[in-house]
């Protein structure tokens, strides 16, 4: 019986063409990827501002004095700090390349809770691109917090 040399495997221009359809798929899949990373960012920025409001309301309930939800310095998207008195209870991290609006003195929750600031709404979009949807987040007399899509 004679041997038959088969080879399995791939040649040099089947893995050169194989590459070739990848890297062009990997070019039309980038633009779409960096948009939807830039939407995470905005998302995230927006549950954070959320969540920093519901905790600094509960403290001011927990502690029964008027708690201070207010920017860093140079703005919101610099971050903000959470204070009752001098005490400050809270800080958290800039978001840089983002473009976030809110009260500029900040938000302050009585010891019940609700806020004496009227009508706080805050604005998080991005500074790149107008493709990402902006996202509003409001605060009601209450001190509840409420995040949607869209601008303010």
């Amino acid at each position: 019986m004679p041997f038959s040399m088969q080879r399995s495997g791939f040649t040099l221009i089947e893995l050169l063409v194989t590459m070739a359809i990848a890297g062009i798929m990997l070019g039309l899949a980038v633009p779409s990827f960096s948009t939807f990373v830039i939407g995470q960012r905005v998302k995230t920025a927006a549950s954070d501002i959320g969540y920093s409001l519901t905790y600094a309301r509960s403290e001011a309930i927990k502690r029964r004095a008027n708690v201070v939800f207010a920017p860093a310095t140079g703005g919101w998207q610099n971050g903000w700090t959470i204070a009752a008195g001098t005490t400050t209870i809270s800080t958290h991290e800039a978001f840089p390349n983002l473009a976030i609006t809110g009260p500029a003195g900040g938000v302050t929750f009585n010891n019940d809770g609700r806020v004496t600031t009227a009508n706080p709404t805050f604005n998080v979009t991005t500074a790149s691109t107008t493709t990402v949807s902006p996202r509003c987040i409001t605060v009601n007399l209450n001190g509840m917090a409420n995040s949607k899509t869209g601008a303010c």
